[in-house]
């Protein structure tokens, strides 16, 4: 009876220690990208749902907007294979969100080192360390957008080949890699591919933060006709967790919001800041000769230009998605665009981006 009992007790703590619970103990996360947008979100998530979170950081990345979270840093780069894999020692799950989002860079191939050689290193220390689940961040820019110009959803990927500018082929090769890594490694991988983030704590801030300051601003005259999907930072890091708990090993699920004409989101972002409304239709032959100077000038300077030649050329088309699979599948839901544009707006006033104070 004692041995029985004993026994007993044995599988028990096993399957707690199993399990990340054992004697009050959580769940160990690794996490790359956690001093970025996305990563952000996603390490606040997952710090308030009670794991153990630990974080690969480059030293000197901004940490302010992480302040009040129970996170481990560890020093380190996605491209340092013995730094990934000590921050790896140990951990059950992990989350790969770091990406290098640029459209435009005086070296492309750094766009390609950390988006594609960064992920292979993350992805084979991942499976090195024995890692439960890996969800992989990606992006809608690996899917083929629909001809009608309806809705895309995840049925349709994109070859490299068909990519528009290093950042969208980079994540189109990672995504390509970590596909091939699944069917021919076992690699327990997850996909999810966000649409058009927006929110609070976009700190560099990313394209498309730029432009929610710029009009902010009253800087931002005109627009050209095309379309993206907005969806808020925090729905989508939820999303995050919603594909580690149920997403199917090896499948893609969009994380997007609503689909909005780039004209009538200027326009909310005007009426949120108390801005004036951007009224000029640009002609895409002005706008490509803007992007051609912009690109120029950024060139001598160094500073990423605000209008960029693959800007232009992936706003020939109206970049519309559909979320359906991820609601269906995993629980996803987005807020309306509308309140995470005034979640962005908020928290870039506070922060000082719309009075000059802060960012550029």
């Amino acid at each position: 009876m004692q041995w029985a009992n004993s026994l007993l007790a044995v599988k028990v703590l096993g399957f707690l220690c199993a399990n990340g619970r054992a004697m009050g103990g959580k769940a160990q996360v690794f996490i790359t990208g956690a001093t970025g947008f996305l990563g952000s979100a996603v390490a606040r998530k997952l710090c308030r749902d009670g794991f153990a979170v630990r974080a690969l950081v480059r030293p000197g990345s901004p940490r302010f907007h992480l302040d009040g979270l129970d996170l481990e840093f560890v020093g380190g780069d996605i491209r340092d294979a013995a730094s990934v894999r000590r921050a790896m020692a140990g951990v059950r799950y992990a989350f790969h969100v770091a990406a290098d989002y640029r459209l435009w860079a005086r070296n492309r191939g750094e766009i390609f080192a950390s988006n594609v050689e960064g992920t292979r290193i993350v992805m084979q220390e991942a499976k090195r360390a024995g890692c439960e689940r890996v969800v992989y961040t990606s992006s809608v820019a690996t899917i083929a957008l629909r001809a009608d110009g309806g809705p895309a959803d995840e049925s349709v990927p994109l070859s490299e080949s068909q990519g528009i500018g290093a950042y969208k082929r980079s994540k189109i090769a990672a995504e390509r890699l970590v596909e091939t890594m699944v069917a021919e490694h076992a690699l327990p991988a997850i996909i999810v591919n966000p649409s058009t983030p927006i929110g609070p704590r976009d700190v560099r801030p990313t394209p498309t933060g730029r432009i929610i300051v710029e009009t902010a601003r009253g800087r931002v005259p005109g627009f050209v006709d095309t379309g993206l999907n907005l969806v808020h930072v925090d729905d989508v890091a939820d999303g995050h967790i919603a594909a580690l708990n149920r997403g199917v090993i090896g499948e893609r699920y969009i994380l997007g919001g609503e689909n909005v004409l780039l004209a009538d989101m200027l326009a909310d972002i005007a009426r949120l800041a108390g801005a004036p409304r951007p009224r000029l239709r640009i002609p895409r032959a002005v706008a490509f000769a803007a992007a051609c100077l912009a690109e120029a000038a950024a060139g001598l300077t160094g500073r990423e230009p605000f209008i960029t030649l693959d800007g232009i050329r992936l706003a020939e088309h109206r970049m519309f998605f559909t979320a359906a699979k991820a609601e269906r599948d995993l629980g996803f839901r987005a807020r309306p665009y509308r309140e995470a544009l005034a979640d962005a707006i908020r928290w870039f006033r506070a922060a000082g981006y719309l009075d000059g104070t802060r960012g550029r």
